[in-house]
């Protein structure tokens, strides 16, 4: 992340996100495919989306950053960092067993987890929250603005956040 000074003065958080350009390599149809859609490629990586409007998408075909413009809305989906295998205390907020009168040993585990639960006794219910792995999933937010758009270096500056750690790919979606 980084800061954009607007023309009024202020200072924006902005993500620079070097986007495309991204090549054309098919166009799904209905007839064919059963569905519409348009499969790009960016480096080695394809990915498929479904347009509003199926014209003006050849095979071969480039996109990049022209496709987009200041000001303009849009929504990034990405996968978020990874946090490895936390316990219950850290990814669920347990608050833990109290420090003192005969804990021992115990000051951060979760405490009981069964007890009558689905169907009637024994067994770890569906869902429980227990410690586990944290992070890597694939994070969507939309209304996210253009602020700038340098297309000498295929850059796009997006006011706020975005998912992801440096150097992963995102999707955007106009």
């Amino acid at each position: 992340m980084s800061q954009v000074f607007m023309d009024d003065g202020r200072a924006e958080p902005v993500t620079f996100i070097e986007a495309g350009p991204v090549t054309v390599q098919r166009i799904l149809t209905k007839e064919k495919d059963g569905y519409a859609a348009v499969q790009v490629k960016y480096g080695r990586t394809l990915r498929e989306f479904k347009p509003k409007s199926m014209e003006g998408y050849d095979v071969g075909a480039t996109i990049d950053v022209s496709a987009f413009a200041e000001g303009d809305k849009i929504t990034i989906s990405g996968t978020s960092k990874g946090h490895g295998f936390q316990g219950g205390v850290k990814r669920h907020g347990f608050h833990g067993a109290p420090k003192t009168h005969g804990t021992k040993h115990a000051h951060r585990q979760p405490g009981s987890i069964s007890g009558i639960g689905r169907g009637g006794g024994g067994g770890v219910s569906k869902g429980k929250r227990m410690a586990g792995r944290m992070g890597q999933d694939r994070i969507t937010i939309k209304n996210l603005i253009v602020l700038k758009v340098i297309p000498e270096q295929n850059l796009l500056a997006i006011g706020g956040g975005i998912p992801g750690s440096r150097g992963s790919l995102v999707e955007i979606k106009a």
